[in-house]
């Protein structure tokens, strides 16, 4: 039997005429088992393709349990880890690295499964209901407190005293169990509204590629007269436009230097892969080098005005056109590339934003890797070249396209986060009382 002595009482709305209190209560006092698992004797090289599923961080979210990516251990192994074993109605949290606070339930009709050292298996008492217990460490109440005891950067994660010494309201059972089944259907109903903004949001991004592809490969006129590019992911192009390699356009194509410099606190900026996927550079998150470093590199390649940054390592083929006037060097990830005037810069940008690139990549791609892509590929590139008074009306209509439809998806990310923030305080108001929940709210 609980000691209610230890308990205290949780008043959940702030009016003094509520008529609710609750008590709070340690979680340690209301679950039978707080424990992580280890990772398997021989690690990964003990996995299957079939058998008993291992849960590790990556499979814990807080929308459910994700099993496109499990590991499977043999039942030998599974048996030689009994006190990690996972049984229906367990809350799995993750205790370490980027993904702590992340938790959800094993479902009841679940089978055998087992978990590694990065997620912890909390199993509630019949007196505390594990859905019940799932909403209040996804809520606001509970991630406080996950990450009020995870402090510090050199901290490993969450032990389990910590995780014991938790405060969670505690209701009725019955009350619990009406609290969880109102947030099921309720939040399943948000997160079907933004899933279906989610899906606009891909339509709207396939509409601006397809947008794209037609005008650097067709133009602008629907009726003018077409021929044979002689590349199958190209398709036909206007008569008058060339197909050239970027060889032949540009004046150089040169990545930057191959050895990392001495960072310092303030210098030049000194830019790299992570730093061209926005749409202003962040100079607030880049490193810096010395002015007299800066003056080494640039013997290699000096950016300037107009220029192309092509990323060539890691994420490849994103392209940042060179709009700014301050001095800056590049890491060997960035491929700089001066054209020649018979190309815009921004027609080039559109270019590589198109499906007629990822084509090209995919096709290198089937012959060798393409995680990182060698110069001498680069220049063997090709693309459909317009006269440079073509090029510029492309441009201009698709900055007038990519504007609107940037304005639609800005409204639908505001929509996702509004739907995403109602979603959370809806949680937390229900667990911690300030929602009162009835029979008819669950009829």
């Amino acid at each position: 039997m609980l000691n209610y002595n230890k308990t205290t009482r949780y008043h959940p709305i702030e009016n003094e005429q509520s008529e609710i209190s609750w008590d709070s209560i340690r979680l340690k006092k209301v679950v039978s088992k707080i424990g992580s698992g280890i990772t398997p004797k021989g690690g990964a090289s003990v996995y299957v393709e079939k058998g008993i599923p291992l849960f590790r961080s990556q499979n814990i979210h807080f929308r459910g349990l994700r099993m496109d990516d499990i590991a499977y251990i043999p039942e030998t192994v599974h048996e030689t880890m009994p006190n990690s074993k996972v049984k229906p109605q367990d809350v799995l949290l993750n205790i370490t690295g980027a993904s702590i606070g992340r938790c959800f339930y094993v479902p009841e009709n679940f089978g055998e499964a087992n978990v590694n050292q990065h997620v912890c298996i909390i199993r509630p008492t019949y007196q505390l209901y594990y859905k019940f217990l799932y909403y209040c460490l996804s809520s606001h109440l509970g991630q406080q407190q996950i990450f009020s005891s995870f402090t510090g950067a050199s901290r490993e994660g969450l032990n389990f005293r910590e995780i014991g010494c938790f405060k969670i309201p505690f209701p009725s059972f019955e009350l619990q169990k009406r609290i969880a089944k109102y947030l099921d259907k309720t939040c399943a109903a948000i997160d079907a509204a933004i899933e279906l903004k989610r899906k606009q949001l891909d339509t709207l991004e396939a509409l601006r590629k397809s947008i794209i592809h037609k005008a650097v490969t067709r133009g602008l006129d629907d009726g003018v007269e077409l021929t044979d590019s002689g590349f199958l992911w190209m398709g036909r192009i206007p008569v008058s436009w060339k197909v050239e390699k970027l060889k032949y356009v540009t004046e150089s194509i040169i990545d930057g230097t191959h050895f990392t410099p001495t960072y310092v606190d303030d210098g030049i900026p000194f830019l790299r892969v992570t730093d061209i996927h926005t749409e202003k550079i962040n100079l607030n998150s880049v490193k810096y080098i010395s002015h007299e470093e800066h003056k080494e590199l640039i013997k290699r390649a000096r950016p300037k005005f107009g220029d192309i940054l092509l990323s060539k390592n890691g994420t490849i083929g994103l392209v940042k056109v060179v709009d700014w006037e301050w001095e800056f060097s590049i890491f060997v990830s960035l491929c700089l590339i001066r054209l020649q005037k018979k190309i815009s810069p921004y027609f080039f940008s559109y270019y590589f934003d198109s499906d007629v690139v990822d084509q090209q990549l995919f096709e290198s791609s089937k012959r060798t890797s393409v995680t990182n892509l060698h110069l001498v590929k680069i220049r063997e590139m090709v693309m459909p070249v317009p006269s440079i008074a073509e090029q510029k009306k492309i441009v201009d209509y698709l900055d007038r396209k990519s504007t609107e439809i940037k304005k639609l998806k800005t409204n639908l990310f505001v929509q996702i986060t509004t739907l995403e923030d109602y979603r959370k305080s809806l949680i937390h108001e229900c667990v911690t009382g300030k929602r009162r929940i009835t029979e008819a709210d669950i009829t």
